[in-house]
């Protein structure tokens, strides 16, 4: 890319150096074109015009050489040279410069049939010859230079497709690094979450399966045929003995805190002033306790435990939604 701009402002100062030392020899041949129009003439000729860079300058030496082969009485074969004017003033609108063009190419035109001499003649085919290798190699040129503009552009693209690719590759890895990281955090945070629920149902499994069984054979079966009445009479002493032992209460509370974040902690903390049987309600349904459980452990009516029970769970969303379902759930 580097190398495709240094030759690119090669040519650039290449030309403009070329035109400066044109536009010399031009005004050289104009002043000279009243006193020594032979002179002038010359000095046009002696331009090499295939050697011209641009248009412009071509325009400036036709319009020069015309008026110095009228300045000089010679004819001209043809009307090529000035017609090189003629079309490049045309082109770009300069209508002081197409106007003596074209009273140029109507004098030289009248002029065309007086016999002209060889050599003048001969110096005239030349210059077109020049003009016509001018015209190809501005043609090579102009087909180089967009070779070199389209190059540039496929380099530019070519950058800045290959930038956006990795950029867009690095945002893919981040991306990517990012999703890892995430499902890392997410089977650490599962497993944890499994180890809690896994330590819980243990706990409550094999701590109060027992007290649950009891109270539930208690419950289905009083009130039945006099021979279960010691059966009954036992587990009622089992049940009372478990009501009674505030250690075991106080084992429950623990397994909730230590399975539950710390639940019942929090629900002392947001509701400070909780009765004491609903704090018992909330601990057994903590501990998953089955309704006809609780019933027997708060000597309640199971229609009284499911009332007291949706109190409890409305006035706990009031206080701290979050613990409704770490209690509840």
């Amino acid at each position: 890319m580097r190398t495709l701009a240094y030759i690119v402002l090669t040519l650039l100062v290449t030309a403009c150096s070329y035109s400066g030392s044109q536009a010399h020899n031009f005004e050289e041949a104009r002043r000279m074109m009243d006193k020594n129009p032979q002179e002038a003439f010359t000095r046009l000729n002696a331009i090499d015009v295939s050697e011209i860079h641009d248009s412009a300058t071509m325009a400036q030496w036709a319009l020069l050489y015309s008026e110095a082969m009228l300045a000089n009485s010679l004819s001209a074969p043809t009307d090529t040279i000035v017609n090189i004017a003629i079309d490049y003033y045309s082109r770009n609108g300069m209508e002081a410069e197409l106007q003596k063009a074209r009273k140029l190419k109507g004098a030289i035109l009248s002029s065309a049939t007086k016999d002209s001499d060889a050599l003048s003649r001969a110096l005239y085919l030349q210059k077109e010859k020049e003009y016509y290798l001018f015209k190809a190699r501005a043609e090579r040129e102009r087909i180089i230079f967009a070779g070199i503009i389209i190059a540039l552009c496929a380099i530019i693209i070519i950058t800045w497709q290959r930038k956006r690719i990795r950029e867009k590759d690095h945002h893919a890895a981040m991306l990517m690094l990012e999703a890892s990281e995430l499902r890392s955090q997410l089977s650490r945070s599962n497993e944890v979450c499994s180890h809690i629920e896994q330590r819980m149902g243990n706990l409550l499994d094999t701590r109060f399966s027992l007290i649950d069984r009891l109270c539930e054979t208690y419950y289905e079966t009083q009130g039945t045929r006099a021979e279960k009445n010691a059966i009954v009479s036992k587990v009622k002493a089992e049940i009372e003995a478990v009501k009674a032992d505030n250690a075991i209460f106080t084992e429950m509370e623990k397994a909730v805190n230590d399975c539950r974040g710390n639940a019942l902690r929090q629900l002392k903390e947001a509701w400070p002033d909780i009765k004491e049987n609903d704090y018992r309600l909330a601990v057994y349904i903590a501990c998953r306790l089955s309704t006809p459980t609780i019933c027997l452990l708060l000597d309640e009516k199971a229609d009284v435990i499911y009332k007291r029970k949706s109190r409890l769970k409305s006035r706990l969303a009031t206080k701290s939604p979050a613990l409704v379902a770490e209690i509840f759930e």
